[in-house]
């Protein structure tokens, strides 16, 4: 079943997103969203945060902050040469 609800614009132009709709597409406060014009509908898209997604997402594998650190130093050293 869809959830819809009704707003009304404010005078700048303004809406407000009801609780039941951002919960229902993952969006809270801060959250970036990408707004769209299709024919006549405007489409509200979430954009995901790089940060939420790797703390939340499934992990694939295990690593150590030092592995990590010594990945990350590596690449460095790949991308700007010998000094990190």
């Amino acid at each position: 079943m869809a959830l819809e609800v009704k707003v009304r614009v404010s005078k700048g132009g303004t809406i407000y997103i009801p609780r039941k709709i951002a919960r229902a597409i993952g969006i809270r406060e801060g959250s970036i969203i990408k707004l769209r014009v299709e024919e006549n509908r405007v489409i509200i898209e979430p954009i995901p945060d790089p940060f939420e997604l790797a703390l939340n997402a499934p992990k694939y594998m295990k690593t150590s902050f030092r592995e990590f650190e010594e990945e990350s130093e590596r690449m460095q050293r790949e991308l700007f040469g010998e000094e990190t």
